[in-house]
């Protein structure tokens, strides 16, 4: 139980600053400025996996989840109790940022640029996800993140894929981020390229491991 109450407040933690963040900036006219909105997503993922990363392995991200699970480093029994705890933070997180800032219209919702196409978006969201867990899999232990270089490489690659993907995409590349604030803000345009996307990028990144690694590299025990 201690690990899914990990995962539930690390993923409020996530997302409450994340899009938080995001809300802030949106009803202050750019007051955070776009760098830092993605520090703050890099900065608050790198805190949080600290926090939990030996308690919960700090997924926070239905896609790393099901991506440890299908590189054998996870149960899959435990991937839907994990999923679940994941919306539970995710959705508190949300409706505690409509409390506070009813004024946004958004929440830190995600949907794709105006002219940049869905199906665009849809690929450049399964590329970033595809590095985030390329970098993932490639600092853990088992299906957990431990120590300082974890910490700072996870948080690293989201802030940096945040700085540079954020404008045309908002650089979701978890599901459950995306999900909770489209649900309470009601923007649920698009979604459906954030809820698949990252999912398959990351199984991707998984299957592209025995390209670099030796054969057993996604075996339980690596």
């Amino acid at each position: 139980m201690k690990k899914y109450i990990a995962e539930s407040m690390g993923t409020f933690a996530m997302v409450f600053c994340g899009c938080g963040a995001m809300a802030i900036n949106e009803i202050t006219n750019g007051a955070i400025t776009h760098p830092g909105v993605a520090a703050t997503w890099g900065l608050i993922v790198m805190a949080m996996i600290y926090a939990f990363g030996e308690i919960s392995g700090a997924h926070f991200n239905p896609a790393v989840t099901i991506a440890f699970a299908y590189a054998k480093k996870f149960s899959w029994k435990q991937v839907p109790p994990y999923i679940a705890a994941q919306f539970v933070g995710a959705m508190l997180a949300a409706l505690l940022l409509l409390f506070l800032f009813p004024e946004s219209e958004t929440l830190g919702s995600t949907f794709p640029a105006d002219g940049f196409s869905p199906y665009k978006a849809f690929v450049l969201e399964l590329l970033l996800t595809f590095f985030l867990m390329v970098v993932i899999i490639n600092v853990s232990t088992g299906s957990k993140e431990i120590g300082t270089m974890a910490a700072i490489a996870v948080g690293g690659v989201i802030l940096l894929e945040a700085m540079f993907a954020g404008p045309m995409t908002k650089a979701s590349m978890n599901p459950i981020r995306s999900l909770a604030p489209a649900l309470v803000s009601g923007n649920l345009q698009h979604l459906w390229l954030y809820l698949t996307a990252p999912i398959i990028g990351a199984v991707l990144a998984i299957s592209s491991c025995k390209l670099v690694k030796d054969d057993d590299c996604c075996d339980k025990n690596c």
